[in-house]
């Protein structure tokens, strides 16, 4: 059996709400009694919890970090994401500080410069991320100029120099050989006369 559902419904004076015509009566008897509507907020609330709804939603607290005086409710918000003297970070040294001095902070933190290790050229800071997605690895010399890419007439003068540093290295290694080969020969003499010594003295021994 199908339930009628175009009931007619009378709207309560205290509460605003739609209710069944035949219920209304007992309905505002009990809604005029235990419910009050909150003077800020317009929610209908229990009257034994209307101090308690008022000081935990619309008493006006003070932030503790800013000194900024708002509602209850909207406080947690405030230290969240409003709030000037709510601590943050900056994002290129995580350094945290207040965020009514993080915009000042980042503008001379961004400037710092970084050395890439791919491309061995310093990047600021600001524009790492972007530098990171199109570095290509190629190094760069003082004057800006791909090291492959080097001038020919520059590395040949390197090369004769390099060169003429090994020519100059060459004659202490030569006169550390002829010295090696005179103390051979010292040694050598002073080991044949020892033995000539010992000899002559070993026969001067047997003669007396």
């Amino acid at each position: 059996m199908a339930i009628a559902s175009d009931e007619a419904t009378s709207i309560c004076s205290h509460c605003d709400r739609s209710i069944p015509s035949t219920n209304i009566d007992l309905h505002y008897v009990h809604c005029s009694r235990n419910l009050e509507r909150c003077k800020h907020c317009g929610d209908m609330v229990p009257k034994k919890h209307a101090e308690e709804h008022y000081l935990n939603t619309h008493a006006s607290v003070s932030c503790s970090l800013c000194s900024e005086t708002m509602e209850r409710e909207i406080l947690a918000v405030h230290r969240g994401e409003n709030c000037p003297q709510r601590i943050v970070t900056c994002e290129f040294c995580e350094f945290p500080l207040p965020a009514i001095d993080l915009s000042e902070h980042q503008e001379v933190c961004g400037n710092r410069t970084e050395l890439c290790h791919l491309c061995r050229r310093y990047i600021r800071l600001r524009e790492r991320n972007d530098h990171e997605a199109s570095c290509n690895g190629v190094s760069y010399n003082s004057a800006g100029v791909p090291d492959n890419t080097v001038n020919p007439s520059r590395r040949d003068a390197r090369a004769a120099e390099r060169e003429r540093g090994r020519q100059r290295r060459r004659p202490p290694q030569e006169f550390s050989q002829r010295r090696v080969l005179f103390t051979i020969a010292i040694t050598g003499i002073a080991v044949i006369l020892g033995s000539l010594f010992f000899q002559r003295k070993t026969e001067n021994s047997e003669m007396h």
